[in-house]
């Protein structure tokens, strides 16, 4: 049993806490000393839920040991080192390396943002550290700025914190339902409840160097709900700061898992800027995007097949008694685009709080049979969209959604295809321009060289605003945009293409295609 003395315990019989240095929701962090081998260690005291019965809070504490003594196995010099796991009183403690030295969080608030080059190298120690937890089945699941140590005598960054891991073959402390984790940091599959696998961690390093690079998360945002909202719908922006290593933020914030970026290539991309100091160049996308079949839920821009049953878990805020559910998100994806409402901010402490599990209505995809194929031109390929309209777009182009935006993009997102259905406005297509031109320079970065032309669609009455903006996603890169307005069978249809201004001719003939290919859903 731990001893007290004055302000002192003693557990395991040989660990003496001395001073607290750190807290989450998680547990403390004690400044502590190994009386046994006169050295400096750091103890973490794992929090256990007082209101749990006494056969819960075993198994709790036999889940978390065996995570802990799985993590004492990672070996890596970025990996925090566990030097031992013991049971005081009936309630674990991990004991670690103590690492003299700043979190990434406090080296960011104190000095603000590092350079391309730092951030480089805090990416590549920490996809070293990665690359091994996975390899021995252990997915962290709370990188963040916080949980990322740098040593002040040697320099060594250090991943620490795998307080909510989850180890290959084991029930974790969160699978019941229940979120914990930094929001602004988690990846949109662990946000929707489902099982993840590595590739949430590369996320999470994503939003970090996004982080590193500009002071904070690209998904920061004034509530929890916008957070959240941000997370799961919007498309992930990286700072104007992150320019440097656009190819490898823009490959590590996919939002498709399957998509993201490996170890290996982001690795490769780190490596290349470190040596050269120029921005790497991504490889080509290793998976083009597959309409999903006719048998199957289109759910959360994940595709999954009707014999799964969905169960929602709610999805429960990094912030004391405040929660919002799944199901309140998923409902407005193809609504407003608007986050939910919630009065509750961010916060840096985390705790698990049980919400009921929602119901979340499941709509199927529109059957859409009878309808003949898109005919592609070379180099293209037909593509019948989740949303029900088609159109040809070029081969190896993936899919992306941004609010009400659908879009296709290049591997390296130089040309930019994207399309719009929402209900007209007064004054049909050439009204909506006017309106849309009108509000350009607050909307579009440097906007200048607008013009809209009337024309027509199909005999529907349609017009093209054309404009050229500052893209502050790509260090102001100046790019131009097409964008085809027309009504028809009562919705209204943009089509929108982009591309830097010296291959805004390229972007015409992908336009063109677009234009000449594109039909409604079916009924409209």
């Amino acid at each position: 049993m731990g001893t007290e003395g004055a302000n002192v315990r003693v557990i395991g019989g040989r660990y003496r806490l001395e001073a607290e240095i750190g807290r989450g929701g998680m547990g403390v962090i004690w400044r502590s000393t190994d009386t046994l081998l006169a050295r400096q260690v750091a103890v973490k005291e794992l929090g256990l839920d007082e209101s749990l019965s006494e056969g819960e809070a075993r198994l709790q504490r036999e889940q978390m040991l065996r995570e802990a003594r799985a993590v004492a196995q990672l070996r890596h010099p970025n990996i925090i080192v566990v030097h031992d796991v013991v049971l005081d009183d009936g309630r674990p403690y991990m004991v670690m390396e103590l690492v003299e030295g700043p979190s990434l969080a406090e080296r960011l608030a104190q000095d603000g943002p590092v350079d391309a080059l730092h951030a480089a190298r805090i990416g590549l120690a920490l996809l070293g550290a990665l690359r091994v937890a996975h390899a021995g089945g252990v997915q962290h699941r709370d990188l963040k700025p916080a949980n990322v140590l740098l040593e002040s005598d040697t320099g060594r960054i250090v991943l620490t914190d795998f307080g909510i891991a989850r180890v290959a073959g084991a029930t974790t402390l969160t699978e019941s339902g229940g979120f914990v984790g930094s929001p602004e940091y988690t990846a949109p599959e662990r946000m929707q409840g489902g099982r993840t696998g590595p590739a949430a961690d590369l996320w999470s390093l994503g939003a970090l160097l996004c982080a590193a690079l500009s002071g904070e998360s690209p998904f920061r945002r004034d509530s929890l709900g916008g957070i959240l909202h941000a997370v799961l719908y919007e498309e992930a922006l990286p700072p104007a700061e992150a320019a440097p290593l656009l190819p490898v933020v823009r490959g590590l914030l996919e939002r498709e898992p399957e998509r993201r970026l490996d170890v290996d290539e982001a690795e490769r991309l780190l490596r290349a800027y470190v040596a050269t100091g120029a921005t790497p160049q991504a490889a080509q996308a290793r998976l083009p995007f597959l309409p999903p079949p006719l048998d199957t839920v289109v759910v959360r821009r994940r595709r999954i097949p009707t014999r799964v049953v969905l169960v929602a878990a709610a999805v429960v805020a990094a912030v004391t008694g405040a929660g919002i559910s799944a199901a309140v998100l998923l409902a407005r994806q193809d609504g407003d685009g608007q986050p939910p409402t919630s009065t509750a901010g961010p916060t840096r402490t985390e705790t698990t709080t049980q919400a009921p599990t929602p119901t979340v209505t499941v709509t199927r995809a529109p059957t859409r049979t009878g309808q003949p194929p898109v005919t592609a031109p070379p180099g293209y390929r037909g593509v019948r969209d989740a949303k029900g309209f088609a159109l040809a777009v070029p081969k190896g182009f993936s899919r992306s959604v941004d609010g009400p935006w659908v879009y296709y993009l290049s591997a390296d997102r130089t040309f930019r295809i994207g399309v719009r259905v929402s209900a007209p406005q007064n004054g049909g297509p050439a009204a909506t321009q006017q309106r849309a031109a009108a509000a350009g320079p607050r909307t579009n970065p440097g906007y200048r060289d607008g013009k809209i032309t009337d024309t027509s669609h199909d005999a529907h009455d349609a017009a093209l605003w054309e404009f050229t903006w500052d893209d502050p996603t790509s260090g102001g890169q100046a790019r131009r945009v097409m964008d085809l307005c027309w009504e028809e069978g009562g919705r209204r249809y943009d089509i929108r293409v982009s591309a830097p201004v010296g291959r805004a001719d390229e972007a015409r003939g992908y336009f063109d295609a677009a234009v000449d290919t594109f039909a409604p859903p079916a009924g409209q």
